[in-house]
């Protein structure tokens, strides 16, 4: 994949973490600053805010003001990390802090055996893939004011 001069991306393969609250939690933060997610994960962690579960929500309790939803610890944590390094590559490029999360997407990761006492176990994992884009304030439409 190409990336544009304004994007910077950052890979999380074969992360610890549950598929399916990967991808609430990006439905979550798409279309957000880098900034707000970040509030919105350090939120979730401290218990403040719950994420709104909206396709794997079976059995999910209801939380006020969203509905059904639940807190991600864990899988916030590693978000976490992701915008922070996602924010570093777009530092090292040379783009600004005004950056929204552009694409963002979760997907099954292979499951791996752990060893137990009777039997073996498969463990959870998830890919998960961020863009971040740089803001550019449009300059149009000061000028057509300017211009009247």
């Amino acid at each position: 994949m190409e990336l544009k001069n304004d994007t910077a991306m950052v890979r999380g393969m074969n992360l610890p973490i549950s598929m399916k609250k990967s991808v609430e939690v990006c439905n979550l933060l798409r279309n957000k600053t880098t900034k707000t997610a970040k509030t919105i994960l350090k939120r979730v962690i401290n218990l403040d805010q719950a994420v709104p579960y909206r396709r794997y929500n079976q059995d999910t309790a209801h939380r006020v003001g969203i509905g059904p939803g639940k807190y991600p610890i864990k899988t916030s944590q590693e978000f976490l990390r992701l915008i922070e390094s996602a924010e570093a590559n777009a530092q090292h490029k040379g783009l600004s802090s005004n950056l929204i999360i552009n694409h963002i997407s979760a997907h099954k990761a292979s499951l791996q055996w752990h060893r137990g006492r009777k039997r073996r176990q498969r463990q959870k994992g998830a890919h998960v893939k961020l863009i971040v884009k740089e803001i550019v304030k449009d300059d149009r439409k000061t000028s057509t004011k300017q211009k009247n």
